[in-house]
């Protein structure tokens, strides 16, 4: 990466942040406040606590949902993708459970379980958990078979065979997976506590919009995103850059 590429980023969000304060300037609408209308909003909810409480409330059902969908996900993706009739005999289920609505799935957690934290947590969970499955799947199919039978004539323990002969293989299918996991949970859980729930980010941007509050609804979404961002900068990439040190 060159010297002029390093300020990319941080050149890309003043550009944006300018044309954000444009558009707000020739529409002069309390519809499309001004970023500095916007920070003050934010330093105010964060003064009060409402902020860090709904956006920790957010993120609580975020690592819980995330965890669970990854894990669960994980290993069913791999089974899938290592047996050939398992794969034939779910391959339907999978394609019914990847294009039911999210709305339809939260809906039904709530009407069959009621307005819980447990229900709220396995919707986000049935919604997220087909996309892990099809992904690792992938990703177990395309494992080196000469690799697994080399450790099998040495012997390898299956904790030593997954950590150094399968986990380097699908690292790339499980961090695809994880970045677009975590995408897809918080917009996920913002409509479940949308719906049913009366804390978190969801709930805050639903009392917002009842106000027709722009300003409200941008400095909570600017949150969680920055929250994410610092999820992807300090975690993600240092972890997916440790993880690929194997490489030339």
């Amino acid at each position: 990466m060159s010297k002029l590429q390093k300020f990319f980023p941080a050149l890309s969000l003043a550009v944006f942040v300018a044309a954000w304060q444009g558009a707000a300037w020739v529409l002069d609408s309390n519809l499309l406040p001004s970023p500095v209308t916007v920070a003050g909003v934010f330093w105010l909810e964060l003064l009060s606590g409402q902020l860090t409480y709904h956006l920790g409330s957010t993120l609580i059902r975020l690592i819980v949902s995330f965890a669970v969908a990854m894990l669960l996900g994980s290993a069913i993706g791999l089974a899938l993708g290592r047996n050939k009739n398992l794969n034939a005999f779910f391959d339907n289920w999978l394609v019914i459970f990847l294009n039911i609505p999210a709305l339809v799935t939260i809906i039904l957690c709530y009407v069959w379980f009621g307005l819980s934290e447990a229900s709220a947590i396995l919707a986000v969970v049935i919604n997220k958990l087909p996309n892990v499955i099809v992904t690792i799947r992938e990703g177990a199919r395309t494992l080196d078979q000469d690799l697994l039978d080399m450790a099998r004539c040495y012997r390898l323990s299956r904790i030593n065979t997954l950590k150094h002969v399968i986990w380097p293989q699908l690292h790339p299918f499980m961090m695809s997976a994880t970045r677009s996991g975590l995408a897809l949970i918080w917009k996920i859980i913002l409509i479940v506590e949308l719906l049913g729930r009366n804390n978190g980010v969801g709930f805050q941007l639903h009392l917002y919009f009842q106000l027709f509050d722009v300003a409200s609804i941008l400095a909570y979404s600017i949150a969680f995103v920055i929250v994410i961002q610092g999820i992807e900068h300090t975690i993600l990439k240092p972890l997916d850059k440790q993880s690929q040190r194997w490489r030339r």
